[in-house]
């Protein structure tokens, strides 16, 4: 059977699962925006008692956060409801509460889904990632933004401000009204939503507890992506060999998270599912990657071996995986010493 066959077939046992439960959508609804609720309560409440006790709280209703922004995102796809309407709307609440303006990130991420793994279409919806050959080559500028932006200290330190306080509140130059308008009103909708909570709880109290929930969550969340994407024997071609289902099934891992934090972040670790198939509601990837046996043989990573992404810097296109800095300057003496031998 030919590879394109193999696809073709891999992705129609996929097609029965592409379908949203409303009762199953609802209640994930209720069993995340509840207990998100309830900790924020428990958050303030804290406040005379112990500053520890509420970062705690904190700390656990960033987690919730983190599968509410789970469900925008499949809003993002038209994945929890089958109405349009219905998911533009729950996007759009749900974008307000994780500062996400729904139709630019969709727009983003939909692009993000369409040229993953991409060499060629890099720069929308994705992290930077630059070739060995790129990086040898760029001016010292250049290189020096670039190992600023792919330390740890930064992507996951001022990453998620920057996200929340300015990729986020500001639209592209070529977006269209519809996405302006939507990110206009999520914009107006924090603003007021902030000052309202402020009048009632004072400005402090809301920084302490606001602050903490939407740092944590954010660096979370880039920590997802990033380490769903940047695995060392990852999947990257350029234009003319790049394959959709390769990318999905063999440039996005699957990160085996414990159960609770497999519950917690909506099944996302199951990244090589969504991909392939974006359509599919979160609470049906672990059903898709259980029942399709092509897809348990992928690129597996666990809590313990994700650490090592950190290290991961440059695609290296000749070997096929990410290398660190320190593996591109071993490189460099290795040819500069052979280049001394002749």
């Amino acid at each position: 059977m030919s590879q394109q066959q193999n696809q073709k077939n891999l992705r129609k046992q996929i097609i029965p699962y592409e379908k949203s439960n409303l009762k199953a959508s609802v209640w994930q609804m209720i069993n995340t925006f509840v207990p998100f609720i309830i900790l924020w309560i428990l958050a303030y409440k804290s406040l005379s008692t112990s500053i520890f006790l509420t970062l705690i709280f904190d700390l656990a209703a960033a987690l919730f956060l983190i599968r509410i922004f789970i469900i925008f995102h499949d809003c993002c796809h038209q994945s929890f409801f089958k109405n349009k309407t219905a998911n533009k709307i729950l996007g759009t609440i749900t974008g307000i509460v994780t500062l996400f303006p729904f139709s630019q990130w969709k727009h983003s991420h939909s692009i993000h889904h369409a040229t993953s793994s991409n060499l060629d279409k890099r720069g929308v919806g994705d992290m930077w990632v630059l070739t060995v050959e790129e990086y040898v080559s760029a001016s010292v500028w250049k290189k020096l933004a670039y190992r600023l932006y792919r330390n740890p200290l930064i992507m996951f330190g001022f990453g998620p401000i920057y996200i929340v306080l300015i990729s986020n509140r500001f639209n592209a130059k070529n977006a269209k009204l519809k996405e302006r308008l939507n990110t206009y009103i999520t914009n107006i909708a924090i603003v007021g939503l902030s000052a309202l909570f402020c009048w009632q709880i004072g400005w402090e109290n809301f920084l302490i507890i606001q602050g903490p929930i939407f740092f944590v969550s954010a660096a979370l969340g880039i920590w997802l992506f990033y380490v769903q994407h940047q695995f060392e024997d990852s999947y990257f071609e350029e234009d003319e060999n790049w394959d959709y289902v390769k990318a999905a099934v063999e440039g996005s891992s699957f990160y085996k998270l414990p159960k609770l934090l497999q519950w917690l972040t909506g099944n996302i670790g199951y990244h090589h599912v969504h991909h392939l198939s974006p359509r599919v509601p979160n609470y049906h990837l672990e059903d898709v990657h259980n029942n399709t046996l092509p897809l348990q043989n992928v690129p597996t990573i666990t809590l313990k071996t994700s650490l090592s992404s950190l290290k991961f810097r440059l695609w290296d296109q000749e070997n096929k995986k990410f290398i660190s800095f320190k593996e591109l300057k071993a490189m460099y003496n290795v040819n500069r010493e052979s280049s001394d031998s002749v």
